[in-house]
């Protein structure tokens, strides 16, 4: 209630109908107090001149025959002021006061859905430059953003492309160039810093190209998919257990995919085992993926989620992280409308909590 009140039309029209409802109760105070009395309607008795005397001076007799014969005296309109006029007047101007603050807030709103729009999707389909002079000004202004933001993306599409072209040719001749060394020690240590680098231009691609894709919104078998990667994972020898069930849920699947396959795999690099779990409830979805590794101490669950950061107690090169496994699961649930984030397992370890709404 205290959201919905929170709204441009909600206080547009607040503070018309504050406005109008103190008007009228300063014409009603200044009609009672100050105004002129209305006259009686046609055909009511006003009283006589001898009604009007002194109770001592009339004749009790003809007092009585009086009263008898004429009708009892009309009563004077409530307060003594046009009521009905004034209830019409307010009643009229609180529906122009509605009407009036939804025209006014309706291009805000339908530009603010735009823009909600375009954070899901760069391909949204533009917004209608109609309506009044500003509106039709803001559209175009927002249409034009669309495009710019569109090409933006594409040309570094195109860079990343390249990127990736240009740098793994010159990667590969050294890696040929490398195997001619004859020195152990050092054969070995320019090829652990030739896959450093392979390693995190693929990864540095890798977050990048999830950086720009955008997916529409479909129903999904989330518990398909986790136990189809279960699946995979136990056929290359890995320790992995599944449990759960959970109805179909409108997600991007590539994403999703995507933001598993990372918390799956870090769990099994760094702890060598991983168990998923999968809590369905009627507005969320919960997939947690649980290990008693090394784990991550808790100042520093936060840090790891940005990119390229690692935690050399428990993650070394050896191991093959480069550290953007996290980053990207958390920007891909957070694409699908949802949360990730890390907490301690009971007994010593780490937990991985994909939180996400049903819509």
């Amino acid at each position: 209630m205290i959201r919905s009140a929170d709204t441009l039309f909600a206080r547009l029209f607040g503070g018309a109908l504050l406005a109008i409802v103190l008007a009228h109760l300063l014409a009603f105070v200044w009609f009672h107090y100050y105004g002129p009395r209305m006259p009686p309607p046609p055909g009511c008795d006003r009283p006589t001149a001898s009604q009007m005397q002194a109770p001592s001076d009339r004749d009790p007799a003809a007092e009585a025959d009086q009263n008898d014969r004429r009708r009892p005296p009309c009563r004077p309109p409530m307060l003594g002021i046009p009521l009905v006029p004034l209830l019409f007047q307010l009643i009229s101007l609180v529906l122009a006061a509605w009407f009036g603050a939804k025209a006014l807030s309706r291009p805000i709103r339908r530009l603010s859905e735009a823009a909600e729009r375009l954070s899901a999707n760069l391909d949204s389909p533009p917004l209608a430059a109609n309506g009044p002079r500003e509106a039709r000004q803001a559209a175009q202004a927002f249409n034009l953003m669309q495009e710019r933001i569109r090409d933006q993306v594409q040309q570094r599409g195109r860079m990343l492309a390249a990127v990736s072209h240009d740098l793994r040719t010159p990667l590969a001749r050294l890696k040929l160039r490398v195997e001619q060394i004859d020195e152990p020690r050092l054969h070995g240590q320019m090829s652990q810093d030739l896959n450093d680098m392979i390693g995190m231009l693929d990864a540095t691609l890798t977050y990048l190209n999830e950086q720009r894709t955008s997916e529409a919104l479909q129903y999904f078998d989330v518990q398909a998919l986790i136990e189809s990667l279960a699946e995979n994972a136990q056929d290359n020898g890995d320790d992995i257990q599944a449990s759960g069930n959970c109805r179909p849920l409108k997600s991007q699947p590539m994403a999703l995919r995507s933001c598993l396959n990372n918390l799956i795999d870090n769990a099994l690099r760094y702890a060598g085992h991983a168990r998923v779990e999968i809590e369905d409830a009627s507005d969320r979805l919960r997939v947690s993926v649980i290990d008693h590794g090394p784990g991550i101490p808790e100042d520093l669950r936060e840090v790891v989620f940005e990119p390229f950061y690692r935690v050399e107690s428990s993650r070394n090169r050896n191991s093959g992280g480069v550290g953007i496994g996290m980053t990207i699961a958390r920007e891909a649930a957070r694409r699908m409308g949802g949360d990730l984030r890390l907490e301690q397992t009971p007994g010593g370890g780490l937990t991985a909590v994909l939180d996400l709404p049903r819509t």
